[in-house]
């Protein structure tokens, strides 16, 4: 059994969200625990998750009591209730989890769990709409990994219009200060050092650089 198989998490909060986090943890076969304060929520999970009990994260004892100090991740997954997710999140402080990730639904929510010292604060809608945004404005872009500071990972459709071009014809680097990490081509994946490989349509094309550069990359074809 590997490192990642061996991580034990507790997901508070069993809406769409939390749900579909604890649900892909499990897939993953990490040891999930989830709990939320109604009946129905927690019996949607009894039979994917390692354990789903009902308990209202606001209350330490009744998390102390599920044993979440002893889980390796929490993940506070709490919606709107403001409240309740910024109560949860300090109890699970209290209670020694070393990784929490939490739930924000604003700006300002999240400027609080920040300071409050959680690990990770996510605003799903914002990411999610994000990442839409920025396939729609250029359909070329099937998808993309955000590496911080700027930098993102981009899977880049090749176009027709670029079909039979080698890659160091595109000038990526000395044009856009973007690199071309590989090619996917089908299942095969082809090395781009050397810049000789030759591109089709419908090719995926793997380019690492700032976003402002891939957006004028983006935007001259």
């Amino acid at each position: 059994m590997s490192t990642q198989q061996k991580r034990s998490f507790a997901v508070i909060g069993l809406g769409t969200f939390g749900t579909t986090v604890a649900s892909e943890l499990a897939r993953f076969n990490n040891h999930v625990l989830g709990i939320d304060i109604l009946e129905r929520n927690v019996a949607n999970v009894a039979e994917t998750l390692a354990e789903a009990l009902i308990a209202d994260g606001r209350d330490e004892q009744a998390l102390r009591e599920a044993g979440v100090g002893n889980y390796d991740v929490a993940v506070v997954a709490i919606g709107e209730e403001l409240e309740a997710n910024i109560l949860c999140t300090m109890n699970v402080k209290l209670l020694g989890v070393p990784t929490v990730w939490v739930k924000a639904i604003s700006r300002t929510h999240h400027r609080i769990l920040s300071k409050m010292g959680a690990d990770r604060v996510i605003q799903p809608e914002q990411e999610i709409g994000r990442h839409i945004a920025q396939m729609l404005h250029n359909p070329l872009v099937r998808d993309y990994v955000s590496l911080g500071n700027g930098f993102h990972v981009v899977d880049f459709r090749v176009p027709e219009s670029l079909a039979g071009k080698r890659i160091d014809e595109l000038r990526l680097s000395d044009d856009f200060d973007v690199r071309a990490l590989g090619l996917m081509r089908g299942s095969e994946f082809l090395s781009c050092e050397s810049g000789s490989a030759e591109l089709q349509t419908d090719d995926k094309l793997l380019l690492l650089g700032r976003r402002e550069n891939m957006r004028r990359l983006g935007d001259s074809l």
